[in-house]
């Protein structure tokens, strides 16, 4: 591959705007995460129980993109506060299953403004937010491939 320093710019690359870009949403969204007392991993896992109500390990990790290293401690900080159960399977106690509970079901309505927050933030609309969101699942999929390969 050809080296072009126009290519070096900071602002030029795609990977910093996606970081800063995540960076400050992050900062949006803290405010509201903190008067929930959640972090954002927190966050996602329970964006996830809200739809699925259950789900395992492992699968949450595939969902969320993260390890069970990073997971198991942080469900178990969700189970101290009353979020989640952590259940082995009845069949294969090598699989861990994850519920929601009402008190992490509750956090839905209180966390429904979260979204929004972006939204109004932005001073785009929904559909050009949509837009955005369908390229990087595009390209997230693409690079998920290519680093299989």
């Amino acid at each position: 591959m050809e080296t072009n320093a126009d290519n070096l710019k900071l602002e030029d690359h795609l990977c910093f705007s996606l970081y800063a870009c995540s960076r400050a949403i992050l900062r949006l969204y803290r405010p509201y995460l903190d008067e929930l007392q959640l972090t954002y991993p927190q966050y996602l896992v329970l964006v996830t129980l809200w739809v699925k109500q259950k789900s395992t390990i492992k699968e949450l990790g595939e969902v969320l993109s993260l390890d069970t290293g990073t997971l198991t401690p942080l469900l178990k900080r969700m189970e101290a506060a009353g979020l989640v159960e952590r259940h082995r399977d009845k069949k294969d106690e090598r699989i861990m299953n994850i519920h929601i509970t009402n008190a992490g079901q509750a956090l839905q309505e209180k966390a429904s403004c979260i979204p929004q927050s972006l939204l109004e933030a932005s001073g785009m609309k929904q559909e050009e937010l949509n837009e955005i969101n369908v390229t990087i699942k595009q390209l997230l999929q693409q690079l998920n491939t290519a680093s299989k390969k």
